[in-house]
């Protein structure tokens, strides 16, 4: 299979590099200084260039207080982008893969989300996350739109974001006796290994086209997150749950976006639990 991936520097795009390139597929991969995805025109001459089986976006502008600073570049990248490539493929047939988020979500609903359940954003990051989905899934007859949730890997974590909730908690603590995090979230933080080889997964099995969710297996508060990072660690400054207001914060965040993996539970594809996938980023910063 050939493949063009959009993103490669990200924590999920290394990821995809490095199990696609033990399934042996062909790859052609791009981060933001080898093509910009806002730029139609270099995008489709790259595109045609290529002619791959498979288009995958890993790209996305997804500092949430930042998509309410700067709206418009949040819609560039996070759906006028993702339109432009869903048109593309569909004039070349060829497959497009691109990724979402728990903050489609209002977080009203108490329990993990399904697929079909109806999407409610709350902040500028989600609203133009929906609409990159119908984008994807409009524009293109072949598309696989993928949300996740909390999404963490790699030794130095996401550029955009400085690193990722682990890597922050781990130097947070330094010599402090406690910390306050966040209690009110319900997530299922998810590894970027996890998410890779399953998305892969995916794609070799090609199931019928549509919205899939991918993420760790249970959920918990980013509270509870933090408090089994430091006992895997054997750290032992003492985590503070603390309600942050996420949910009246500006801006506003799901209080209960946990993703329910049925749709893909139902084709083989099983996602670890989040205690599993913990344990194992762990073991990669040792």
């Amino acid at each position: 299979m050939k493949l063009l991936l959009i993103g490669k520097n990200g924590q999920l795009g290394k990821e995809i590099v490095s199990e696609a390139q033990k399934r042996g597929f062909e790859l052609f991969t791009y981060g933001r200084e080898d093509l910009d995805i806002t730029n139609s025109e270099k995008v489709k001459t790259e595109i045609e260039k290529v002619h791959p089986d498979v288009v995958v976006n890993v790209s996305a502008y997804h500092v949430v207080p930042d998509c309410e600073l700067y709206p418009q570049e949040a819609f560039k990248v996070n759906s006028t982008a993702v339109k432009e490539l869903a048109v593309i493929c569909k004039e070349l047939d060829i497959i497009f893969v691109t990724y979402s988020t728990d903050y489609v979500f209002d977080g009203l609903k108490g329990s993990p989300y399904e697929t079909e359940d109806v999407p409610n954003p709350l902040q500028v990051y989600g609203i133009s996350k929906v609409a990159g989905e119908f984008a994807a899934l409009n524009y293109s007859q072949k598309a696989y739109v993928i949300r996740t949730c909390g999404v963490y890997g790699g030794e130095s974590g996401s550029r955009s974001k400085n690193g990722n909730f682990i890597l922050n908690i781990l130097r947070q603590v330094g010599d402090k006796d406690e910390i306050e995090v966040a209690s009110e979230q319900i997530v299922n933080p998810t590894y970027a290994v996890d998410l890779a080889k399953s998305s892969l997964d995916l794609l070799e099995k090609n199931p019928e086209y549509g919205i899939y969710h991918l993420a760790s297996e249970g959920h918990c508060s980013w509270a509870q997150f933090a408090q089994a990072v430091l006992r895997l660690k054997n750290i032992q400054t003492k985590i503070i749950p603390v309600d942050k207001g996420g949910g009246e914060s500006y801006p506003k965040r799901p209080l209960f976006s946990a993703l329910s993996n049925s749709k893909a539970k139902a084709l083989g594809i099983h996602m670890p639990s989040w205690e599993d996938a913990l344990k194992r980023y762990l073991l990669t910063l040792n």
